[in-house]
């Protein structure tokens, strides 16, 4: 199974940004799909998730309001929409999916490799 992340960039603060994540290698409609980041010095966090249809979601609460999931099962792609983004949403962004919705937040085992998202003050 392969995740690959796109869309990553330099933003400035209240901007917006679409990341992409394209997944192969599987049937992308049986796997519940996530994103997580990792700021500089920090742990990799958690940050939003949806069901194979996104019928269920769940965010963090430093992103609720602002962030939005959403997925295309025709084109195997999750998507991250980030508006009114801040400083401190700045972070390595990664894609994550598991069969398991219960093992999506803790130990989803497919990742993808990263993309940067620097929103500058």
């Amino acid at each position: 199974v392969q995740l690959v992340e796109s869309g990553g960039e330099l933003v400035r603060a209240g901007g917006s940004l679409r990341l992409s994540c394209t997944v192969s290698g599987t049937t992308f409609k049986s796997l519940n799909m996530g994103w997580f980041r990792q700021a500089p010095g920090k742990e990799r966090e958690f940050v939003c998730a949806c069901s194979g249809f996104c019928i269920t979601t769940d965010y963090a609460d430093s992103v609720k309001g602002r962030f939005t999931i959403s997925r295309d099962n025709a084109k195997n792609t999750v998507y991250l929409q980030m508006d009114s983004l801040k400083p401190e949403d700045t972070a390595v962004y990664y894609c994550a999916g598991s069969p398991e919705w219960k093992t999506l937040k803790t130990l989803p085992p497919y990742w993808g490799q990263g993309t940067q998202v620097t929103v500058s003050s």
